[in-house]
């Protein structure tokens, strides 16, 4: 998507080799028009299917997600939750994963009563990396006994195997920008 790889461009800066730090405009700092935007990139990239749900991991897939579900004809979003709370009560869809950039293992749940069985879910996720966050959604996903219908991600690290883990376990993946690297603090973005 044109306008995410040029406020990538002129935003986005790298730590190390593996650190890709977009908090400008994606996930601190929002730019709203930029959502709107990468929302209806997303409905446009899954037609004809049409999702009952929008499903995320809180907190910087939200945005994206509500975006999505607008451009989608205004379906629910549901976030996974990272820790229990007390207004969260019953019985939950759970699943253990992983955080690159948190470096921390992180149990989401959803609440059972907020997926039905046979729901066509569509995931949402600001990035890519390894996968973790994506196959937890839809470990969730499968235990509500629902369908996901695929796997959208604002930003894709493709030297990372989160990409190549959920096409080989049979999702459609699609990536609005693709970062190939990061050399001296500067992304290495495709085109």
């Amino acid at each position: 998507m044109k306008e995410l790889v040029e406020a990538i461009r002129a935003q986005g800066k790298g730590i190390g080799t593996d650190i890709v730090k977009v908090d400008m405009f994606l996930n601190h700092r929002l730019d709203t028009d930029l959502f709107v935007k990468m929302g209806q990139a997303f409905a446009d990239a899954f037609k004809p299917e049409t999702p009952d749900i929008v499903l995320t991991v809180e907190a910087s897939g939200i945005a994206a997600a509500l975006t999505t579900a607008m451009a989608c004809g205004n379906v629910p979003v549901i976030f996974a939750k990272k820790s229990r709370t007390r207004n969260v009560t019953g019985d939950v869809y759970e699943s253990t994963v992983f955080s690159f950039t948190h470096g921390v293992e992180n149990h989401i749940r959803v609440a059972k009563d907020y997926i039905p069985s046979g729901a066509r879910v569509l995931i949402i996720d600001d990035f890519l990396a390894n996968g973790e966050a994506a196959q937890g959604l839809c470990d969730i996903v499968r235990q509500a006994g629902a369908e996901v219908l695929g796997i959208g991600v604002c930003v894709e690290k493709t030297f990372q195997p989160g990409h190549q883990k959920l096409e080989d376990d049979g999702y459609k993946v699609v990536s609005l920008a693709k970062i190939k690297g990061i050399a001296n603090g500067q992304l290495i973005v495709d085109d």
